[in-house]
């Protein structure tokens, strides 16, 4: 066997382990995460770190009150890219006030539940949506 085909192989098999821990949506993610980069004109940023290491920062664009675009960073595992994803996407099209209670559960539910030692990045996704929501609220009140 050569190496070319012992490392696909390799390959095949995380993929099909992952699919099988995630579900076909939550695995999606974890290949190619969506709403994953910066946003320089960011109306709003929270960054959490959680205790397992990971840091999740959450960037957020505001329009009228509502979150009309959001995008999300980490430097964690692929647990913490699908969640952040999630994340983004569930603050889209949401009134800012709407997310002050963001919370983990609901991130769970989107993703079909995660495997218990992964569960954490649900919650250190929405406590990084939940900062930039603070971010937001201390921007507005200092805004003449």
């Amino acid at each position: 066997m050569s190496l070319d085909d012992f490392v696909n192989d390799l390959q095949a098999e995380i993929d099909s382990d992952a699919l099988a821990a995630y579900g076909p949506e939550a695995f999606a993610r974890w290949k190619k995460p969506l709403y994953m980069g910066p946003m320089p004109e960011a109306d709003a940023c929270g960054r959490v770190t959680g205790t397992c290491g990971d840091t999740i920062q959450v960037f957020l664009r505001v329009v009228d009150g509502r979150v009309a675009a959001a995008t999300f960073t980490t430097d964690g595992c692929g647990p913490s890219a699908i969640c952040g994803s999630f994340a983004a996407e569930m603050s889209m099209g949401r009134k800012v006030e709407e997310l002050v209670d963001f919370a983990g559960e609901a991130i769970l539910e989107r993703t079909g539940g995660l495997p218990e030692g992964d569960r954490h990045c649900a919650f250190l996704s929405a406590a990084a949506v939940r900062a930039a929501v603070d971010d937001y609220m201390a921007r507005q009140v200092k805004k003449p």
